[in-house]
């Protein structure tokens, strides 16, 4: 084959293995919604749920990502664990928190990586002193647009053991006390069997990246801490009988060493519809 003609078939294959390559390594901020059905609400409530942000770079004063959560005009805002990281420095997540904390009410639970810093107190204390509310087996009942919801979170499995099972039995008898609509904010999704023990609504979780790499509608996910290779819950919406979970993929970028493939980072919107408004 002339030289000529071998350029031109490597330019045929180059551009779209070069387009296939944006595509996959995209790591734009995407906003992601969900809706979940209730007969225990009469108006819409929408919680912005944030997990993983691993200390990670969202613009100047992490604009990118406060101006998705702005847009979204969120009646609560969760923060699911591993906000802060272990080896990146904090500066980043200082500053969501700080926004977080003067903008909306805030809710936050521990992740792993927090533990791994090993100064848990301090960095706990460092969300109080913004304002946010720290969850640790604590269960509460809010007025949200004259409708009550109850919201309980959990630290990390990370706590010794024994504690980790006492803060959820807490917030799971919470939960079958009350007949509003109830709400776990967790870190970590491989826990769904205990989690199913109690009579949650809806289960908050993050930890799991989106697995990593992705193939969409083949591979929800490659590995995921916790879980392993191809794991059931990597991200998404997961249906059980009465309850549901939501896991967020996250918005880790430059603090994992394996990039993310066809797995953008993601800001999660949950809205709590009444039954009889879902379209």
């Amino acid at each position: 084959m002339k030289r000529g003609k071998w350029k031109k078939l490597l330019l045929l294959m180059g551009v779209p293995l070069l387009a296939l390559a944006l595509v996959a390594l995209d790591v734009r901020l995407k906003t992601v919604y969900y809706k979940i059905p209730t007969d225990k609400l009469e108006r819409e409530i929408t919680l912005a749920l944030v997990t993983d942000l691993h200390s990670c770079n969202y613009g100047e004063a992490q604009k990118t990502l406060t101006a998705a959560i702005d847009a979204t005009n969120p009646d609560i805002l969760l923060l699911g664990g591993d906000i802060i990281d272990d080896n990146l420095p904090e500066v980043k997540a200082r500053e969501f928190l700080k926004w977080a904390g003067e903008n909306y009410k805030t809710y936050y639970v521990t992740g792993n990586h927090e533990y791994w810093t090993n100064e848990i107190k301090r960095l706990r204390q460092m969300v109080r002193d913004y304002g946010i509310i720290v969850l640790e087996g604590d269960s509460e009942e809010l007025e949200i647009d004259g409708q009550l919801v109850l919201l309980g979170g959990i630290n990390d499995r990370e706590e010794p053991i024994g504690k980790w099972e006492k803060e959820l039995a807490a917030c799971g008898a919470r939960a079958e006390a009350s007949e509003s609509f109830s709400i776990l904010l967790s870190h970590r999704p491989e826990e769904i069997g205990r989690y199913l023990h109690y009579d949650f609504d809806l289960i908050l979780a993050g930890h799991a990246h989106g697995g990593q790499w992705r193939i969409p509608g083949l591979i929800n996910g490659v590995f995921a801490p916790n879980q392993g290779f191809f794991p059931k819950y990597a991200g998404g919406k997961y249906d059980f009988g009465n309850a549901t979970m939501i896991v967020s993929r996250g918005l880790a970028r430059e603090s994992t060493l394996i990039p993310r493939i066809f797995n953008r980072p993601e800001y999660v919107v949950v809205k709590l519809v009444p039954r009889l408004n879902v379209k």
